[in-house]
C-alpha cells in the first residue's frame, strides 16, 4: 500500500452522559486502527448501531456532545505536513473542510437548507475556498454540475423542487467541487430506489478516477461494498473486527461475524433458508467482557469470554480480531 492519507490509530469515541446523578457511556468507537491509501475505496460495513457513522463523525472531527474523543489520534496527510485533525484550531480546521477534506452527508436534507436556493449553499460551502470573483466562481460551479450531468439551472432550484436522486447528486457536486484529496461518505445512497442507487454509485466512482481522490464509503448493503470499494473493515459494537481486500473478505472471511454477513446473502438459484444469528448486539453502555461477538458467537470458548482478542494479520493484508478465526480457504 502506498503512503497512507489517513492514519487512526488507537481511537477511543464515547458518548458520555449525566443526568439526575446517573452517569453513562456509551462506547460508540473503542480502540479502532486503521489507515487509507492516496486514491483507494476504503469500505466500512456491519449492523445499524455498530459504531459506523460515528467512527467517520470522530475521523472527520464533526463531533458534538454528548460525542467525546477520550484517546487515540486521527492523522491525514495532506501534501508533506502531517495533520493531527483533532489537535487544530478551529480556524486551521475550517480551512480544511470541503478544500481538503469533503463529507457527503447520510440524506441531502441534511446538507441543502430547504429555504434557500441551492446555488446560496455553493457559496456558503466553496467560494472562499476556491478563492475567485462571483461570476468566474458560478462559472466553476456550472462547468462542475455538467461534468457530473447535471443541469447548471439546479442552481436557480431549492431543494424541494429536486427529486431524493437529483439532491443526492447535487450534495456530490457540493462535496467535490474544491477537488478534495478525502471524501467521506456515509450511506449517500439510503432511500434511493436501485435505479438511481447505481446511478450515484456510478458518479461517485467517476469523480474518485478524476481527482484521484481517497474514500470511506460507509453502508450496510454488502452489495454496494462488493461493486465499489478496494478494501473493506467490518465493525461489530464499536470495534473493528476484519480488515482487507473486498474481493478477499468476500472470498474467504475470517471472522465468524463477516462470515455470518457473507452467508446471509442472496445468490441466484439458492433456495436454501438463510439462518439467522441467535441474541442480539450488546448494549454498548455495558459491553460483555472479552470478545464483544461472544455471546452470539458459535466458535467461542473460555478465553474469548475472558479476553478482547487483538488485531492480527492472518495473511497479507487480512487482518481479523479473533481467537478462533474461520479457516482460510484456497485462492
Amino acid at each position: 500500500m502506498s503512503e497512507p492519507v489517513l492514519t487512526v490509530s488507537g481511537l477511543r469515541a464515547w458518548y458520555r452522559t449525566s443526568a439526575y446523578g446517573v452517569s453513562r457511556e456509551v462506547r460508540a468507537v473503542d480502540d479502532i486502527s486503521l489507515s487509507i491509501a492516496a486514491g483507494e475505496i476504503y469500505g466500512l460495513a456491519g449492523e445499524s448501531s455498530s459504531g459506523k457513522t460515528t467512527l467517520i463523525k470522530t475521523i472527520a472531527n464533526a463531533i458534538q456532545p454528548p460525542l467525546e474523543v477520550l484517546a487515540g489520534s486521527v492523522v491525514f496527510r495532506f501534501g508533506d505536513r502531517p495533520v493531527d485533525i483533532h489537535r487544530i484550531s478551529r480556524e486551521a480546521l475550517g480551512k480544511i473542510r470541503w478544500k481538503h477534506l469533503s463529507y457527503i452527508m447520510q440524506g441531502s436534507m441534511n446538507v441543502l437548507n430547504p429555504v434557500r436556493r441551492v446555488r446560496h449553499t455553493f457559496f456558503d460551502f466553496a467560494f472562499r475556498h476556491i478563492g475567485r470573483p462571483k461570476p468566474e466562481f458560478l462559472q466553476v460551479v456550472r462547468d462542475h454540475l455538467q461534468r457530473l450531468h447535471l443541469a447548471p439551472d439546479v442552481l436557480d432550484a431549492f431543494p424541494h423542487q429536486l427529486s431524493g436522486g437529483m439532491r443526492q447528486r447535487v450534495t456530490i457536486a457540493l462535496a467535490t467541487v474544491c477537488r478534495p484529496e478525502f471524501i467521506i461518505a456515509d450511506e449517500p445512497t439510503t432511500a434511493l430506489d436501485v435505479v438511481v442507487q447505481k446511478g450515484v454509485l456510478a458518479m461517485i466512482h467517476e469523480i474518485q478516477r478524476e481527482l484521484g481522490s481517497s474514500i470511506i464509503f460507509v453502508t450496510h448493503d454488502m452489495a454496494v461494498h462488493a461493486n465499489l470499494t478496494d478494501r473493506l473493515g467490518i465493525m461489530y459494537a464499536g470495534r473493528l473486527v476484519e480488515e482487507g481486500r473486498t474481493a478477499d473478505i468476500f472470498r474467504a472471511p475470517r471472522h465468524p461475524y463477516t462470515a455470518h454477513l457473507i452467508a446471509s446473502l442472496p445468490r441466484l438459484g439458492d433456495t436454501a433458508p438463510k439462518k439467522g444469528l441467535d441474541g442480539a448486539p450488546p448494549n454498548l453502555a455495558d459491553p460483555p467482557p472479552g470478545c464483544r461477538f461472544h455471546p452470539r458467537c458459535p466458535r467461542a470458548s473460555d478465553i474469548c469470554r475472558r479476553e478482547a482478542p487483538p488485531m492480527a494479520e492472518l495473511s497479507p493484508g487480512h487482518r481479523a480480531a479473533c481467537f478462533h478465526p474461520e479457516p482460510e480457504r484456497p485462492a
